[in-house]
């Protein structure tokens, strides 16, 4: 996965509900760095640096490069992130350091191609239903992608795609079914239009 996003990052000293609320109050945002073996370590960011990164849904599943005041640059990835829940604001961020040689767990968004072209819907006049808009994937750094494509054009109306009927990327794994989790759980379907069974079943006029 290509390198894109950079985020700025400061040590952050000063720790309680009072520190993190001055931080904010002067545009930063607290957060915490984590995992790899190495101990936590408190950090605060630009909240509107942020604030922009989060307007792409890709940041939320790449390899983020944290770009360290001292100098010593991190590879992370989004683990958590605390939004006020009414304005604008994100309050906290959790980031998770990388080992290339340790896979990860992260969820990405899937992604569904032909869903206005594919003919149950186009010609037929299917309901597509969304079961899951997104998954939780397990593989190396290296093997994260982006999102996972599901193509739409060949399902048929009252077909159902599940967890076993998708096309992982090479070294991707869906993480609840490496888990020991139900690979049949459905991920989207096509139905039929609203009405039709009640007309298909409606006792024909006299």
């Amino acid at each position: 996965m290509q390198d894109r996003f950079q985020v700025t990052a400061e040590p952050r000293t000063e720790q309680g509900k009072s520190a993190s609320r001055r931080l904010r109050r002067s545009g930063k945002v607290p957060a915490i760095l984590y995992g790899a073996g190495k101990d936590p370590a408190s950090i605060q960011l630009e909240h509107n640096e942020m604030l922009l990164h989060t307007e792409h849904e890709a940041f939320y599943s790449h390899i983020l490069t944290l770009k360290m005041s001292s100098g010593a640059d991190e590879k992370v990835v989004l683990k958590a992130m605390q939004r006020h829940p009414v304005r604008p604001l994100i309050l906290h961020v959790d980031f998770l350091r990388i080992n290339e040689a340790e896979e990860l767990t992260l969820r990405v968004p899937l992604h569904f191609l032909n869903e206005e072209t594919c003919p149950a819907v186009k010609t037929n006049g299917g309901v597509i239903s969304h079961h899951m808009n997104d998954l939780e994937v397990l593989c190396l750094p290296k093997d994260l992608p982006e999102y996972i494509e599901i193509d739409l054009m060949d399902v048929a109306i009252g077909d159902t795609i599940h967890l076993a009927d998708l096309k992982m990327p090479a070294g991707v794994r869906i993480a609840s079914v490496a888990h020991g989790g139900d690979p049949m759980l459905p991920v989207v379907s096509i139905n039929a239009p609203r009405g039709a069974d009640d007309a298909a079943g409606a006792a024909p006029a006299k």
